[in-house]
């Protein structure tokens, strides 16, 4: 995989997946669907935070969308666990995927789709799918009563 002509390191594809599996499991509340532009908004203000991190700057940039936030709001959360004892190196690595991601959301490179969930469509197959969220319902009993 590359970012603007320059290939991944391992690190960059291992956070890559990270993010990507946390795409395809979000489910926001109520109504709403994840589109690929919640997919830009989410990275790209994720991305925008930890590019301020890394040259000083401590600032949380918020999504302008609901669910771009609950978005970045998930990839606030596992930056933080894989981060710890990373230190300033490491926020860059995770700013470079979110920015892949966002143009990959964005569908700059060609053969993504034009569709609204194009980029979503393709993590969904080339990751596993997710768990479901509940087990499914017992058999209904033989017993009928009245």
């Amino acid at each position: 995989m590359e970012t603007m002509g320059r290939r991944l390191s391992e690190l960059q594809l291992q956070v890559f997946f990270l993010l990507a599996s946390v795409i395809v499991r979000f489910r926001p509340e109520g109504l709403l669907r994840v589109t690929d532009a919640d997919v830009v908004d989410g990275a790209g203000a994720m991305a925008t935070s930890l590019e301020a991190a890394s040259h000083g700057i401590i600032a949380e940039v918020a999504a302008t969308t609901p669910v771009g936030e609950g978005l970045r709001r998930q990839f606030d959360s596992l930056l933080v666990e894989l981060g710890q004892g990373g230190g300033a190196r490491y926020a860059g690595d995770a700013a470079e995927v979110l920015r892949g991601i966002e143009r990959g959301a964005r569908h700059e490179p060609r053969g993504v789709g034009d569709g609204a969930a194009s980029y979503l469509a393709l993590l969904a197959r080339v990751l596993p799918p997710p768990p479901a969220d509940e087990p499914p319902a017992p058999p209904p009993s033989p017993i009928i009563l009245p």
